[in-house]
């Protein structure tokens, strides 16, 4: 499966984004989707991930509350809405594939190309 993130850009805190990721091929549905994101000079870290059908949802503790993923296995399309934004969220966001839950980079064999977004204050 092929990855494609956009919807990034420059937020002010306290705003809102939403990030998608298309997907290529006819097997979105078979894959656990999951965001990542890389800020400056940190390591990439788990941000949420959501199962095949998209009951099933988690989030890393630093934006529970304020993230939420869904998809749209339809539209092969996996989403990040992002709430009350805070600098500390600035970022590149990397959406990506998994055949088995998991919530390290490790596990996720398929990679977007990753979209910038920053948050000012």
């Amino acid at each position: 499966v092929q990855l494609q993130a956009s919807g990034g850009g420059l937020v002010q805190a306290g705003g809102s984004l939403r990030l998608s990721c298309a997907a290529s091929g006819r097997t979105f549905s078979s894959y656990i989707m999951g965001w990542f994101r890389q800020g400056p000079g940190k390591e990439r870290e788990f941000v949420a991930t959501i199962s095949w059908s998209g009951g099933s949802t988690y989030y890393a503790d630093s934006v529970k509350g304020r993230f939420t993923i869904s998809r749209d296995n339809a539209k092969n399309t996996v989403y990040l809405q992002m709430n009350s934004l805070k600098p500390g969220d600035t970022a590149v966001y990397y959406c990506a594939a998994t055949t088995a839950p998991a919530r390290v980079p490790e596990k996720y064999g398929y990679w977007g190309q990753g979209t910038l977004f920053t948050v000012s204050s």
